[in-house]
């Protein structure tokens, strides 16, 4: 079995590539291009500008100079701050394939400026038509975006789960169109919570390819064997943890936020490599009060055991001390034919205070890999 003896970020390589917003989960789809996901943010110079709250883009070409195109038909998802219509949904995990993108869009309890916000839920939308048309989850259209009291398990495809597991959803990439799955599930990783001690356990499900909108299809990850080998179960409260992040890192003011990891396979090298990070937590327990945690781990299945290649208690991009960098996303397009490197793409919060100043938020880097 191949294995990595470490992970080299490349800090001249670094890419300011614009856009407004953050987050960037992607899928590689049939038809080459990625498919990215902002949330709150305007978009990129030359588009029609709103405040979005969640819009979808597509990403033709590759670093250093990809071009990223608007889709028009995405249904509007927009943020009024001066109402409880903000902050409402927000599409973190993304899948394409066989010409459909599925998205699941993140739901909190309720506006981030009320009391004790946190992340209870997740909406499935999906495009059957590489973006051209969306549909809810029911395969009715248009698109619904429930208000705050209309939520509930009946349109959500989790909603308060127990511990609030399965809110911030991450999807497995396996290449383009999902090529390189072998076994004909989908794979879906969550924190396991919103607190310290649960939000950095790492909880996940699988799904078959062609039953992704069918919720009773889904099978919870339930332990491994000793042969490690992964038991499945349909009940949420079966769960398992598949992996431990450090603790420390989960803030508990603002709303919690961290260890929201990125995976992919990688192909050339037989290994699946899973990214994530942890929030820099000022003493006061509030985001972003020093640079984040990043970590890189990889593992044969995708339900690990999964072993630590990488670690920085202070990850600053391109040498910047006064960095926040946070959601590191390894695109799955921009992987090396060899597996011995990929672009990593992040975001930095001190750049998304920077009102008035140049604002470059999709943030992209080389990353080396270096075999044992």
């Amino acid at each position: 079995m191949v294995r990595i003896r470490k992970i080299l970020r490349l800090d001249d390589t670094t890419l300011r590539l614009g856009g407004v917003g953050d987050n960037w989960h992607m899928s590689w789809a049939n038809d080459d291009k990625q498919y990215v996901g902002l949330c709150d943010g305007s978009g990129w110079p030359g588009m029609p500008q709103a405040d979005y709250n969640s819009r979808m883009y597509s990403i033709v070409g590759d670093p250093p100079r990809p071009v990223f195109e608007y889709l028009a038909d995405y249904p509007n998802l927009l943020n009024n701050p001066k109402t409880r219509e903000c902050s409402r949904y927000y599409n973190f995990g993304i899948l394409a394939l066989d010409g459909h993108i599925y998205q699941f869009l993140t739901t909190p309890n309720h506006p981030f400026n009320e009391p004790a916000p946190m992340f209870v839920g997740a909406k499935l939308i999906y495009s059957p038509d590489n973006g051209r048309t969306w549909r809810n989850q029911d395969g009715s259209s248009p698109v619904r975006w429930e208000s705050w009291d209309e939520r509930s398990k009946s349109n959500m495809v989790f909603f308060e789960e127990p511990g609030h597991a399965f809110s911030l959803l991450t999807v497995l990439q396996m290449g383009k169109n999902y090529r390189h799955n072998t076994d004909g599930y989908v794979y879906v990783y969550a924190p396991n919570g919103n607190t310290e001690g649960t939000m950095n356990q790492l909880v996940m499900l699988r799904i078959p390819r062609d039953r992704i909108l069918d919720r009773r299809a889904y099978e919870f990850f339930a332990g491994r064997s000793p042969k490690e080998k992964a038991n499945w179960s349909c009940r949420v409260e079966d769960r398992s943890v598949v992996h431990t992040f450090p603790s420390g890192w989960v803030n508990q003011h603002v709303h919690p936020y961290a260890w929201h990891p990125s995976v992919v396979y990688c192909a050339p090298l037989g290994l699946y490599l899973m990214t994530s990070w942890g929030m820099g937590c000022s003493p006061t327990g509030h985001w972003f009060g020093k640079p984040s945690y990043l970590g890189f781990w990889t593992a044969a299945q995708p339900w690990g055991p999964w072993t630590q290649v990488h670690e920085e208690t202070a990850w600053t991009p391109a040498g910047d001390d006064g960095a926040r960098a946070y959601q590191p996303q390894i695109a799955p397009k921009w992987m090396a034919e060899d597996g011995l490197s990929f672009w990593l793409v992040w975001t930095d919060f001190q750049d998304v205070q920077c009102r008035g100043k140049p604002y470059y938020s999709f943030n992209a880097q080389k990353v080396g890999v270096v075999l044992e």
